[in-house]
């Protein structure tokens, strides 16, 4: 049907798991990608192991509450992590999907972009429905490939709920978004 599927990135406990059936179908399909997370401490060797398949790779920074062995504790430590981990992607024949509303991450993964001569339509930015519409249609209008992240199905409420409950920060950010309608 000329679409993706990307398979989520769930919490640490079964981040090898994700990574093991990403590969066992991906052999098959080349049409499926797979969501990493930054703040996973693990996520650099995950994408050196998959970097043979050439995925789409979407980055998000992580929402789960994980021990410091396993994750990165600080902002500054995800944020570096974050920016680190788009030179791999952009670097090393991935196609990125920058799944953040961090403008300063937006801005970073342009450069890469223009830096290493990626066109259009070879990575994207993902946001989430409903927030920072402003710079969504703002980068739309820049040229940038830009997709709507929606949850749908008998389970988004929850799903939305672990986010927020997972990284208490996350209910000031999209109230924030909610109230200016961006």
């Amino acid at each position: 049907m000329g679409t993706v599927v990307e398979i989520d990135m769930e919490h640490s406990a079964v981040s090898g798991a994700t990574v093991d059936l990403f590969e066992h179908v991906r052999s098959a399909y080349p049409n499926v990608g797979l969501a990493v997370q930054s703040y996973l401490r693990r996520t650099e060797s995950d994408l050196k192991r998959l970097e043979p398949y050439h995925p789409k790779i979407r980055l998000v920074k992580g929402a789960y509450n994980e021990p410091a062995e396993v994750a990165f504790q600080e902002k500054g430590e995800v944020d570096r992590s974050y920016s680190h981990l788009l030179g791999t992607l952009f670097a090393n024949g991935f196609y990125p999907a920058v799944a953040t509303h961090d403008d300063a991450m937006i801005a970073r993964a342009r450069d890469l972009a223009r830096e290493r001569g990626f066109r259009p339509d070879q990575w994207e930015v993902q946001m989430l429905f409903g927030v920072r519409r402003d710079l969504q249609e703002k980068l739309a209008r820049d040229g940038v490939q830009m997709r709507v992240y929606v949850s749908f199905g008998t389970e988004w409420m929850p799903y939305f709920m672990r986010r927020l409950a997972e990284r208490p920060a996350n209910v000031g950010f999209v109230l924030t978004a909610l109230l200016k309608g961006r």
